[in-house]
């Protein structure tokens, strides 16, 4: 159930408004219109250059939870310019509600984001931001390799945070989807990727089955592993020369581990 409230967003910001503030921004559910009783205030202050402020934190103001966080000029500029934070950052400001903003520069910004598409430029900068990702997420996948081999808990943990939100970043970079909210990228993923992805993509997290019976850490890994060779075909136009050996070699390694006849290892796994 979505919070209908008269909250005076503009009383809440102008504490933390000084001269060093240029605009103010409202995003995230109580800007959209569907906020909870739990969902925090997002209060985006748009900086000066060079500026350094105190404040920017979380607060409780009437029992009401006040996340405050700012953005210079340099930064709102790699919104527009660095694939791997547009996906997180573009929609969220098309969404955003303008609570001060006299000198314009809000209305401009959001007029930008609006009008913001990937070009062929930018998809390049994210396919090599792609292929980087998958190469840092190998040293995951060993874990999970050889947390399954010793029944290592620790490492297998490790391993899922990769698996999960890791890989499941990866594809929205690459596909280039616009993340309208943080709590609802999995289910925007899952419309622009395969259901095998996706049902990979859930088993890596954990999520249970479609009988609701639980999925075992084991599992999880199995699943996550997977993913991570799924996820290289996927992006395997991304991947740049230099990653190339790096990628397939570990997607040869996982592919012959989860081949292995006779492992016990792998035995009980529903993702074979």
């Amino acid at each position: 159930m979505f919070l209908v409230t008269t909250i005076d967003y503009l009383a809440l910001a102008r504490p933390f408004i000084t001269p060093d503030v240029r605009a103010v921004l409202l995003m995230g559910s109580h800007a959209r219109g569907d906020a909870g009783e739990f969902s925090d205030i997002d209060l985006r202050l748009l900086l000066r250059a060079g500026a350094a402020l105190s404040g920017l934190a979380s607060h409780l103001v009437d029992g009401l939870l006040v996340t405050v966080s700012g953005t210079s000029p340099d930064e709102v500029e790699e919104w527009f310019t660095n694939p791997a934070i547009s996906v997180t950052a573009i929609q969220g400001v098309r969404d955003g509600r303008i609570l001060y903003d006299p000198d314009g520069l809000c209305a401009q910004v959001q007029q930008r984001a609006r009008a913001y598409v990937r070009d062929a430029a930018t998809q390049a900068r994210a396919n090599a931001w792609v292929s980087a990702e998958m190469v840092g997420w190998i040293e995951e996948a060993y874990k999970g390799l050889e947390g399954l081999r010793r029944h290592d808990i620790g490492r297998m943990l490790n391993a899922r945070h990769g698996f999960s939100w890791g890989l499941s970043r990866v594809a929205q970079v690459y596909l280039g989807i616009l993340m309208r909210s943080d709590n609802g990228i999995q289910a925007e993923l899952t419309e622009h990727v395969s259901p095998g992805w996706a049902t990979l993509r859930d088993a890596a997290f954990g999520i249970c089955k479609p009988d609701g019976s639980p999925i075992a850490l084991e599992d999880q890994i199995v699943g996550g592993l997977t993913l991570y060779v799924e996820t290289a075909r996927m992006v395997d136009n991304a991947i740049l020369p230099e990653h190339r050996a790096m990628v397939d070699h570990v997607v040869t390694a996982i592919s012959r581990e989860l081949d292995a006849e006779g492992s016990q290892i792998w035995s009980r796994t529903p993702f074979r």
